[in-house]
């Protein structure tokens, strides 16, 4: 996924949240008004080029750096 567009998250941001909350796959405040998105893209700096890096965006914002993942859950 390196390189590819930003990941769109589900996440809303909260400016503390990740500080105050557990380490493995923290969900994020329960509303907001800006989502995060993680990952980088082909158009950003190589620093934010890894699965780990944090962004955010107004919930509103559409352009073609940022995408999503579908997952399905096997059975």
């Amino acid at each position: 996924m390196h390189g590819n567009p930003w990941e769109w998250t589900a996440d809303w941001h909260g400016d503390r949240y990740y500080d105050e909350s557990s380490v493995d796959n923290p969900p994020g405040p329960a509303t907001g008004s800006v989502k995060m998105r993680r990952g980088g893209s082909w158009h950003t700096w190589a620093m934010c080029a890894r699965s780990s890096y944090r962004n955010w965006n107004p919930a509103k914002t559409r352009y073609t750096l940022v995408g999503m993942r579908l997952l399905r859950e096997a059975r």
